[in-house]
């Protein structure tokens, strides 16, 4: 009778230990996987920046290029985002998506921009990704930019209204 009861209770805590180590073992898997919530704040965050830079564009636009300012609107956005890096909020990217860029700094790199530029011509009007920046997790997203006024075309000749000619790329910390 001891013995069985000796080998119930060793079964018991056999069980017991390999059910503590798979619920560990679940949840460490879970660990590196941002709290859905956190991923859904860096998701309306990265819709207000691209309401902000897109905004920020046009009125640029219309207030220098009209009056034949000779510094592109993609210029002056370029150092906006310039200065959001540097204060550490996030990083953003103005890519083009013709396969000619005026500038090849704006090409798109290897990895999540070339897979963005291909959803992008696809139709897509955004598209993103939860990755790892020093170890953290952050959201990846690449929104389109049609041409969107006649102003455009001074940069971008040959070009029409609602054509895709570019992508706001944005790495938005998920906290």
């Amino acid at each position: 009778m001891k013995r069985s009861l000796v080998r119930l209770l060793a079964g018991c805590g056999l069980a017991l230990g390999v059910v503590a180590l798979s619920w560990n073992f679940v949840r460490g898997a879970d660990k590196d996987k941002p709290d859905e919530a956190a991923v859904e704040r860096a998701r309306e965050k990265v819709k207000m920046l691209d309401d902000l830079y897109k905004g920020f564009v046009i009125n640029i636009t219309e207030t220098y290029v009209r009056a034949q300012e000779k510094t592109p609107a993609a210029r002056v956005a370029k150092r906006v985002f310039k200065h959001m890096s540097a204060q550490g909020w996030h990083t953003g990217r103005l890519i083009d998506t013709t396969g000619e860029p005026i500038n090849r700094d704006n090409a798109p790199q290897a990895g999540f921009e070339t897979e963005a530029v291909a959803k992008l011509k696809e139709g897509k009007t955004y598209y993103e990704e939860i990755a790892r920046r020093d170890g953290k997790p952050v959201l990846r997203a690449a929104t389109a930019v049609p041409v969107v006024m006649k102003a455009c075309v001074t940069c971008h000749p040959g070009t029409k209204e609602g054509q895709l000619i570019g992508a706001l790329v944005y790495e938005v910390p998920i906290k």
